[in-house]
């Protein structure tokens, strides 16, 4: 039976780091760090995530403010908007619902968020310090939630081979960037990769973002595998599921996360972090 990697707990410990930090910013300074919540529309998703957010925020002590704005707004008047944000003292982040609507230019809307306040990572110059090995500033929550789960259980990243699936800018990249800074061995593979199975059993560390529900069965691991989840999908009968088949994987390899209730459980908690940090 695989050791099962629990998010909770590195969330736990990342919280209440965080409450101090709160604690000395409120005597210090005598403000509260508060994020800026901006939806366009009412996707439930959305919705869902936003009021995790909001839980979160006042479990912590982080003041949370939701704007809320039609989907029908052009890039012109978001990019207004975001201005307004950027240049308010009370908030200390951003966070801006994606994917945005698409008569509205994200490349203009990311460009144009304050990299002081880029709490999710989308402005450019924050995305170029990670490539350059620079993980001091703003860094993307899902693939920073990993790494936290990582680095929480002990595990050896120096000279491993680890294969991530997934090439996206948000998750994919920027990961196998802050491994290479752990001096891992970094393989990139997607849904196009060829002889995927053989790869994956190759390696020592899979982190998979497919979001594909129950992809990844056991012929993809061996019982030295150690597996992070980071695919958050729904099967057809609506239950929540990550790209690995859990159930069927779990007494085969090593270690584990599970879905829910691993990497996705510290995501929230690694943006909330960032708002702290903004603040200060």
């Amino acid at each position: 039976m695989a050791e099962i990697l629990k998010g909770n707990v590195v969330a736990a410990r990342i919280k209440e780091e965080m409450k101090n930090k709160i604690k000395k910013i409120e005597e210090e300074g005598g403000i509260k760090p508060t994020i800026g919540i901006v939806r366009l529309g009412s996707n439930p998703s959305d919705i869902s995530y936003e009021k995790s957010i909001i839980k979160n925020c006042d479990d912590i002590g982080i003041k949370s403010i939701v704007f809320e704005k039609d989907t029908s707004m052009s890039t012109e008047e978001l990019v207004n908007f975001i201005n307004w944000l950027n240049n308010n003292d009370d908030i200390s982040g951003i966070l801006l619902f994606r994917p945005l609507p698409k008569h509205i230019d994200e490349e203009i809307i990311r460009q144009n968020i304050a990299p002081s306040k880029d709490v999710d990572c989308m402005h450019p110059l924050n995305l170029e310090k990670i490539f350059e090995g620079n993980l001091d500033g703003f860094v993307p929550a899902t693939p920073w939630a990993a790494m936290e789960i990582l680095l929480h259980n002990n595990i050896e990243l120096e000279g491993k081979n680890v294969v991530i699936v997934n090439r996206s800018m948000v998750v994919g990249k920027p990961l196998a960037m802050m491994l290479l800074e752990k001096n891992a061995t970094v393989t990139i593979c997607h849904s196009r990769t060829k002889k995927l199975e053989e790869i994956t059993r190759n390696a020592d560390i899979v982190i998979t973002a497919l979001g594909k529900p129950k992809f990844f069965s056991r012929e993809y691991f061996t019982e030295k595998s150690i597996v992070i989840d980071v695919g958050v999908s729904t099967t057809e009968d609506g239950k929540l599921s990550g790209d690995v088949d859990y159930e069927n994987v779990v007494d085969l390899v090593d270690k584990i996360t599970p879905v829910p209730g691993g990497v996705g459980s510290v995501t929230t908690t690694i943006l909330l972090n960032q708002v702290v940090n903004a603040c200060k």
